[in-house]
């Protein structure tokens, strides 16, 4: 890390600044709130336009964002400048914030953040910040985002073969509406989509694994859509495997929470004089 030494109030807020980033890779959410005003606004990279107000409206951004780190990504200060006068204050920081794999792919790209500050009662606290990335070159960025999608449907393959039902909802959207195979008409919430994930890791005694051999992804403006067929595994106690093929459609929206699941439509097909689901059907 590059940092400017400083002294007194600076070296105060250098510290502050500090303890904030290592409660953000950490998940500690009241260390993240602990040295906020109760009037904080913020400027997010994703919306609302007008920022984002009061403490109990900033505390709720974080767990999402929480479960995206928890994923793998990075969230590291590279440098940081402060500035303190008598009652008020600020900084300014470049931090690594995003998957190794978009990392490695652009080593040069910084999240941005401004930080403002204000003494209560001799106390530093944060009354504002502004968070943003750089504008990247459309093509470049459509060309990562198929990358990083590709990837995310990767780490969901290997969270299915560990059962590790965390990893598996880190990506997931607090507003995802799932269709699922099974009823209701739809699943909503991350809680409902989670309850399912559980069942499909519990469908047998052994082993499931979950693949898309043939993965289509078209991503653009931070949206993007994947389909194909979805190869479903499950070992029985006599060591055999059930397998079935369905069909499977995920729309993702690009947060600074990296990729999040907001919508999945899975379905079989329909025997068209039955109206049974075709689960015996091979590509």
């Amino acid at each position: 890390m590059v940092m400017q030494t400083i002294k007194g109030d600076e070296t105060l807020i250098g510290q502050l600044v500090e303890r904030w980033v290592t409660a953000v890779g950490a998940g500690d959410l009241a260390g993240v709130v602990v040295d906020h005003a109760d009037d904080i606004v913020m400027f997010d990279v994703p919306p609302p336009q007008d920022g984002v107000r009061g403490i109990e409206a900033y505390r709720a951004t974080w767990p999402p964002f929480f479960r995206w780190l928890a994923s793998g990504a990075v969230f590291e200060l590279v440098q940081l400048e402060v500035t303190a006068g008598t009652e008020v204050a600020f900084a300014h920081a470049l931090l690594r914030c995003g998957t190794p794999e978009h990392l490695a792919a652009h080593p040069d790209h910084r999240l941005r953040v401004t930080l403002g500050f204000r003494k209560e009662e001799g106390r530093w606290l944060v009354a504002h910040e502004h968070h943003s990335f750089p504008l990247a070159d459309l093509a470049d960025t459509a060309a990562a985002a198929e990358r990083e999608i590709r990837l995310l449907h990767e780490r969901w393959f290997d969270a299915t073969a560990a059962k590790d039902l965390d990893a598996l909802m880190a990506p997931v959207a607090e507003e995802v509406v799932s269709y699922e195979h099974e009823a209701p008409l739809a699943y909503a919430g991350v809680d409902q989509v989670r309850q399912v994930c559980q069942r499909g890791l519990d469908a047998g005694p052994g082993s499931v694994t979950w693949e898309v051999p043939e993965l289509t992804v078209v991503a653009q403006a931070g949206l993007a859509v994947a389909w194909g067929l979805n190869r479903l595994r499950v070992e029985e106690p006599d060591g055999s495997w059930r397998e079935a093929w369905s069909r499977g459609t995920r729309v993702f929206r690009h947060t600074d929470h990296g990729w999040l699941l907001v919508h999945q439509h899975l379905s079989f097909p329909a025997d068209p004089q039955t109206g049974a689901a075709r689960t015996d059907l091979r590509p």
